[in-house]
C-alpha cells in the first residue's frame, strides 16, 4: 500500500470505475487532516489511519497544518480532497468554527466528513465525531487535583495553559471539565476565561507544544509566582511548563495535570513531571474513522454515535501513580500498556 498526498485516480481510471464496480472498491480514497504532523498524538493518529487503510485496501492521503492553529492549510487540504475524488475526510480541526463552511462544501460534493478528537462547532456540522469525552477527561484531572490537595484546594492558585486564541472545542471542553472536577463554576460552558473564581490566576496559550508551554508558564509565573496548580491542554505543553518551573526551582511545588496519555506523557507521569493525565486513544479514533469512510463508500451508511451521546466515545482513563480517593485511575505500568491504542 502506497500513501500519497496526490490523487491516484485520473479521468481514465474514473471511467473504469463506472464500468467495473469491483475496481471501484479497491480505489476508495480517504483523507486524514490533522493539526500538525509533529505532535505525538497526531503522529499516532496517522499511524492508525494508515494501518487500517492498508488492511482495507484503501488509499490514504494525509495532510497537516504547519503548527497547531494553522487553519488555512486545513482549508487547502479539504479543497485537495474534493478535487482528488476522495470518499471521505477525517479531520482534527484547528479552528472548529471557521472550518464549517469548507466542511459543508465537501459534504455537498458527496464526501462524508468525520471529526476526530475535536468536535466541530456546531458539532453536528460533521457527519460524525470519533473522540474522547473531553469534558470527562478534564473533569477527571480536575477531580484528581482537588482530591490530591484536600483542604488546600480551597486556597489553590490555578493556571490554565490552553491551546490557541480561537478556543477550539477540545480546548473549551477540557478547561470546563477541569473546573467542574475541581469545584469551580465555569460560567458560560462554551467560553474560556469568563469565570470569576478567585483561585484562577489566569489563562495563556501554548499552541500545544513544549516551547509554547514554557513561555505560557513563564507568563503565568509573572502574574503570580505562588501559582501551585497547572492545567495543560496536552502533554507537550505540560513538559514545557515543567521545564519553566524547574528553571526557577519551583518544579516540586506545582501540581501539573494534563490530557493525552501518550507513551511519552505516561513516562512524564512516572518521572514526576506530570501528576496525572487523562489518556485517550487516537489510534482507535483514526482506525474507526477509516472504517466508517469505507462503509460510506460501499453502502452509503454514516456511523452512529455512542448511545446517549452526540458522538462516538472512544474512552478515557486517568493515569497516575498517586491515586486519589473517589477518582478511578490506573498506574503508569498499565498506562504504558494502553498508550496509544
Amino acid at each position: 500500500m502506497k500513501f500519497t498526498t496526490k490523487a491516484l485516480l485520473g479521468a481514465a481510471t474514473a471511467a473504469l470505475m463506472s464500468a467495473a464496480p469491483a475496481l471501484a472498491q479497491d480505489a476508495i480514497t480517504a483523507c486524514l487532516i490533522t493539526k500538525t504532523d509533529t505532535n505525538p498524538f497526531f503522529v499516532k493518529m496517522k499511524e492508525g489511519a494508515e494501518a487500517k487503510a492498508a488492511e482495507l485496501g484503501m488509499t490514504l492521503n494525509s495532510y497537516a497544518g504547519k503548527v497547531d492553529g494553522d487553519h488555512d492549510s486545513q482549508v487547502a487540504a479539504i479543497e485537495s480532497c474534493i478535487a482528488d475524488g476522495a470518499k471521505g475526510i477525517l479531520i482534527a480541526a484547528s479552528d472548529t468554527k471557521a472550518i464549517v463552511d469548507q466542511v459543508k462544501k465537501a459534504q455537498a460534493a458527496g464526501l462524508v466528513v468525520i471529526a476526530l478528537d475535536t468536535p466541530l462547532d456546531p458539532a453536528d456540522a460533521a457527519d460524525a465525531t470519533f473522540a474522547t469525552d473531553n469534558l470527562e477527561a478534564g473533569r477527571l484531572i480536575g477531580a484528581w487535583a482537588a482530591a490530591t490537595l484536600g483542604a488546600d484546594a480551597a486556597n489553590a492558585k490555578i493556571g490554565f495553559l490552553d491551546l490557541t486564541p480561537s478556543q477550539p472545542t477540545v480546548d473549551v471542553l477540557r478547561d470546563q471539565g477541569f473546573m467542574i472536577g475541581f469545584g469551580i463554576d465555569p460560567k458560560d460552558p462554551n467560553k474560556i476565561g469568563d469565570e470569576d473564581d478567585p483561585r484562577i490566576v489566569g489563562h495563556d496559550v501554548t499552541n500545544g507544544n513544549e516551547e509554547g508551554g514554557r513561555k505560557a508558564m513563564e507568563n503565568l509565573l509573572q502574574k503570580d509566582p505562588d501559582i501551585n496548580v497547572i492545567h495543560t491542554i496536552n502533554e507537550p505543553a505540560a513538559v514545557g511548563a515543567y521545564q519553566a518551573l524547574k528553571a526557577v526551582g519551583k518544579e516540586g511545588s506545582v501540581l501539573i495535570v494534563s490530557v493525552d496519555g501518550g507513551c511519552p506523557g505516561v513516562a512524564a507521569v512516572k518521572d514526576g513531571q506530570i501528576g496525572a493525565t487523562s489518556q485517550q486513544y487516537p489510534l482507535m479514533m483514526a482506525a474507526l474513522g477509516v472504517e466508517a469512510i469505507k462503509k460510506w463508500a460501499d453502502e452509503g451508511v454514516k456511523p452512529e454515535p455512542t448511545p446517549g451521546k452526540a458522538f462516538f466515545d472512544t474512552g478515557v482513563t486517568l493515569v497516575t501513580d498517586k491515586p486519589a480517593e473517589g477518582v478511578p485511575s490506573v498506574d503508569t505500568t498499565k498506562g504504558t500498556e494502553l498508550c496509544w491504542g
